[in-house]
């Protein structure tokens, strides 16, 4: 017997329902066999096994393109914008991207750029590691990312302060006062779109190796991007590649802070670097949440959610239940990988497209902090971001460490 949604009597708990412990004080408060809820936008779920139900059921459609409205922006020019990404794209349409862009973007790809990556990390902490002091988010995390997306599409260093500054006011898509700074990402989107088009010119004629020489050779049964659908993927690729990066890395130094004898471990064991980025995404995720619409009438559980219904879908939680994750609340790099993965890159059809990148990047960067910043330890308060869905980190993290190395 299926009951619609609104007609149950369900228990609250606010999207930005503070830290992962004062959340797990809620939900074991809550009566036995509860798994749904109700909050500003909808409903939610917090449990693995609902997380997975819900994120591989392609009826429900990503909120991604939709976030902008959720957070009270009514303005058209700026929200039709949103809709066109492979970040927000569903049914046929997404299929089809995915199949044609995957290729570019599997371990083969993302693993020629690591000698990169690792001159870009060694260049930044150069400046500070005479001193053995640092503001983690300001001198590493923030200008880690862009130049390894810079080399990723091909952007030549003489570009890449114009594209870090595109970049930083493209992103202001995800600030809590976007509603002032429209004016500022709209024109961003316009100055990247037409750099990039000229980058496309110049790579259709004279092809490198680079993900957007990748990018225009994909091709399946004749079909092709059009340079519409390739700008749109370099858009996609800052959104989705860039800010991710910054807070996992800094969500993820802290945590090791935390933990000196671990940090002293992946220094000595650089070995345990795949494991360090499992464990710091499945302990402490800089992706806390993602939003799901239903495109239909949906039931699950024997509960009817009515199309355009929205649900959260409470990732940082799942990723630490006790019956998935053994002993979830001891951070260990050591650890067997468990038999399910953790989820802070999603699940489903809209698993994260630049997983293996960010896994490199995050691979290559925390080892080589850790040899190089031996005994790092906090020097004074985290300063975080605004807790609540979507991307979660430090905005300022003053460290000390051992100098010279």
């Amino acid at each position: 017997m299926s009951t619609l949604a609104a007609d149950l009597d369900l228990p609250e708990i606010p999207l930005d329902a503070g830290t992962f412990e004062e959340r797990r004080a809620l939900r074991t408060a809550l009566p036995d066999g509860t798994w749904l809820f109700r909050n500003l936008i909808g409903y939610g779920v917090l449990r693995y096994e609902d997380a997975i139900g819900v994120l591989r059921d392609k009826r429900w459609h990503s909120a991604s393109g939709r976030i902008p409205e959720l957070m009270g922006i009514t303005r058209q020019d700026f929200l039709g914008r949103q809709r066109g990404s492979i970040l927000s794209a569903e049914g046929d349409e997404h299929v089809r991207l995915r199949r044609l862009v995957a290729p570019a973007f599997n371990p083969r790809a993302a693993d020629r750029l690591r000698p990169f990556m690792r001159e870009v990390m060694n260049g930044l902490i150069d400046p500070v590691a005479a001193n053995g002091r640092a503001d983690f988010v300001a001198d590493v995390t923030e200008p880690y990312p862009i130049p390894i997306i810079c080399e990723l599409l091909g952007a030549p260093r003489s570009d890449w302060q114009l594209f870090s500054r595109l970049a930083s006011d493209v992103l202001e898509i995800f600030s809590a006062d976007l509603a002032d700074k429209i004016d500022l990402v709209m024109s961003a989107q316009d100055e990247l779109d037409e750099y990039t088009r000229q980058l496309i010119a110049e790579r259709r004629s004279k092809p490198a190796d680079d993900l957007l020489t990748d990018l225009i050779a994909a091709e399946e049964a004749g079909d092709k991007l059009s340079t519409d659908e390739l700008v749109m993927m370099v858009n996609a690729v800052i959104v989705g590649g860039t800010d991710t990066t910054r807070n996992q890395l800094g969500c993820a130094v802290s945590l090791f802070a935390e933990h000196p004898d671990q940090w002293a471990l992946l220094a000595e064991r650089p070995e345990l670097a795949p494991r360090a980025v499992e464990e710091s995404m499945r302990f402490f995720g800089a992706v806390r949440g993602t939003v799901r619409y239903a495109s239909c009438d949906i039931e699950y559980r024997d509960v009817v959610f009515p199309a355009g219904t929205f649900i959260s879908v409470g990732l940082a939680d799942a990723n630490r239940q006790e019956d998935v994750f053994p002993e979830p609340d001891r951070f260990d790099i050591t650890k067997p990988a468990p038999e399910q993965p953790q989820l802070t890159f999603g699940s489903g059809i809209h698993y994260c497209l630049g997983a293996s990148l960010a896994r490199a990047e995050l691979q290559e960067a925390l080892p080589l902090l850790a040899q190089r910043m031996p005994n790092l330890r906090l020097d004074g308060p985290v300063q975080w971001k605004p807790e609540g869905v979507g991307i979660f980190g430090p905005a300022e993290m003053p460290i000390t460490f051992d100098p010279g190395h």
